[in-house]
């Protein structure tokens, strides 16, 4: 019997999340790819890097979603003259108690959205770095644990724009995706110029899913199996990043200067997992690998300047690797 209800509950989870995007598409038009990809991280507790120029609705869609989702959102500008306390918070003095206070910042939400994040000093990376990973914030002289669900959503602009740094590997690593947004298409920017060209442009939104919900679709992602042979092709995909000649991809070794860390396994193991879940399988397939391949390794895998010469992205050699490794059964 109680079999039967998680299975009914697992079906009701996996209908909510399809309605998610269609929710979110209310205000925001042709983002389903970083909606989807925004939700595989939120239910495998991993952060996601948005890349794209400014002004196609990367903030909004996540306003947007963290409305539906019911979650507390915070957006925080990152600038060249931010500073960690701005981020964390800070001891403030009471003059009525005689004693200082702790003044919580804004990194205390649900879901943050570190908006232009490759333009803020190295300080207030290393803060932010140990939210992501540690999960706790040090003000003081004492650490305070951040809220559950805590997943960071970080926009950076691409780097050879004015004022932007490229972040450092060890940071970019703590990222689950990194995924690339486009300009929308002809369509698509049709129908925003027409909405938000409308001033009286308001649509009500439905919330969907609680904080319950959230941490039990997390159990059903986990539940979801993945075969040996799938592990073992995960883990060739990861090496051939770092020893690429041993796989014969003699042209793309000339190109590669590091191979994908470890993380890159984990999360392609939980993110295949989470696909597998939203098409409502309890079983990975090769496919949800490959299709989440590239948004693992894109920001993992780095290029030498030779690439850069050549005109080759990160994509491209990603590509070569899925055609070229095997998966044996």
């Amino acid at each position: 019997m109680e079999e039967v209800v998680s299975n009914d509950l697992k079906r009701e989870h996996q209908e909510k999340i399809n309605r998610v995007a269609s929710e979110v598409s209310k205000i925001v038009v042709g983002q389903e790819y970083m909606v989807n990809r925004l939700l595989i991280g939120l239910f495998t507790n991993g952060h996601i890097l948005l890349e794209g120029v400014p002004g196609i609705a990367k903030t909004l869609t996540v306003n947007t979603l963290a409305e539906v989702l019911h979650l507390d959102f915070q957006r925080i500008q990152f600038t060249p003259d931010l500073l960690p306390a701005d981020l964390v918070g800070t001891m403030i003095y009471n003059q009525k108690k005689a004693e200082f206070e702790v003044k919580k910042g804004p990194i205390f939400g649900n879901v943050i959205l570190a908006d232009e994040v490759n333009r803020a000093p190295a300080k207030v990376q290393s803060a932010l770095l140990e939210a992501m990973q540690e999960k706790t914030v040090t003000i003081g002289e004492t650490s305070y644990k951040l809220d559950r669900p805590f997943i960071v959503l970080a926009t950076q602009n691409p780097i050879d724009q004015e004022g932007t740094y490229s972040l450092p590997e060890a940071q970019i690593d703590r990222f689950m995706l990194k995924v690339k947004v486009d300009y929308p298409t002809k369509e698509d920017e049709l129908e925003v110029m027409r909405r938000m060209a409308n001033m009286k442009f308001h649509p009500e939104i439905e919330t969907l899913l609680t904080k319950e919900d959230i941490f039990a679709i997390r159990d059903e992602v986990n539940a979801v199996t993945i075969s040996e042979s799938l592990e073992k092709y995960i883990i060739e995909l990861v090496f051939a990043t770092r020893h690429p000649k041993e796989y014969g991809l003699d042209e793309e070794a000339y190109y590669m200067q590091f191979g994908a860390s470890p993380r890159a396994s984990i999360n392609l193991n939980l993110a295949a997992k989470a696909i597998a879940f939203f098409n409502q399988r309890d079983y990975v397939l090769p496919e949800d690998i490959k299709e989440i391949a590239s948004d693992v390794l894109n920001h993992r895998v780095i290029l030498n300047y030779e690439a850069e010469a050549d005109g080759i992205t990160t994509e491209q050699i990603i590509e070569k690797l899925l055609k070229k490794i095997p998966i044996n059964h």
